[in-house]
């Protein structure tokens, strides 16, 4: 056993720390191109120079827009959770029983206006025919 115990726990956090600074790295690169307050030459300027610096590049970079990754982060999952909602909602078909009910409320308001008197017959089946096109 050549190898001591305390060189071996040197060694795994070397490892850790690597794995670390691919994370953040990779997460500054994907922060970058889904920024959409960044043009072009700003994504482009941010990702040189995390590529040709990578220590000072991320350092900079998190100094710099450290407080909005959060926020950018954030809109990304509200926009992602969003768009599955729709989708779920399109895939049940739930839309067509928000339709009929909202039909049937307005007949139920169309009924309460023409037995206030405020629609006449006519109006009132002009109406309904209207809103069951």
């Amino acid at each position: 056993m050549d190898y001591p115990l305390l060189n071996a726990f040197w060694t795994m956090m070397i490892f850790f720390l690597w794995i670390m600074w691919f994370f953040l790295l990779f997460k500054i690169l994907t922060d970058v191109f889904r920024s959409e307050d960044l043009g072009g030459w700003g994504k482009a300027g941010w990702t040189v120079l995390v590529i040709l610096l990578p220590f000072l590049g991320v350092l900079v970079y998190v100094i710099a827009r450290g407080r909005g990754m959060h926020e950018r982060d954030a809109a990304y999952a509200q926009r992602a959770d969003d768009a599955m909602k729709d989708y779920i909602r399109d895939a049940a078909g739930s839309d067509k029983r928000q339709t009929v009910t909202w039909s049937a409320d307005e007949l139920s308001k169309l009924a309460d206006l023409r037995a206030n008197g405020t629609l006449s017959e006519e109006e009132f089946q002009q109406a309904k025919t209207k809103l069951l096109a």
